[in-house]
């Protein structure tokens, strides 16, 4: 399961690397946008993920939840904390997130894994 992690960010890695060198000003300010959005502020960087979070999961984006679900875990998240958030997620956005929900619990337990293998 651990590969989930690694396939995300090779293929993510990859097609930002081709969508950056299109040199299009109005995707490279819109990447840079997004990267000093959850740059610490008056909020930290981890409400910051958690909120990004939320955002992704009540849109249906899995892409973007499996971005902030790493984030998260690289901040030190617990899984506790993320899961309350994915239930406002669910809560707000109905069953219709359910999948994604389940998505995203599968990815997050890739990423204990992978932790694992890692220390």
């Amino acid at each position: 399961m651990a590969d989930l992690v690694q396939e995300f960010n090779d293929y993510r890695q990859k097609m930002n690397d081709k969508l950056l060198a299109d040199n299009n000003k109005i995707i490279k300010r819109i990447f840079n946008l997004d990267t000093n959005a959850y740059m610490e502020g008056a909020l930290d960087v981890k409400t910051k993920e958690l909120l990004g979070l939320v955002a992704s999961a009540v849109l249906r984006c899995d892409d973007c939840i499996k971005y902030h679900l790493e984030t998260s875990h690289k901040e030190g998240l617990t899984k506790e904390q993320v899961m309350e958030a994915l239930g406002i997620a669910t809560l707000v956005g109905g069953t219709i997130v359910i999948p994604h929900l389940r998505r995203a619990y599968e990815f997050w337990e890739a990423l204990e894994e992978n932790a694992k293998g890692n220390v």
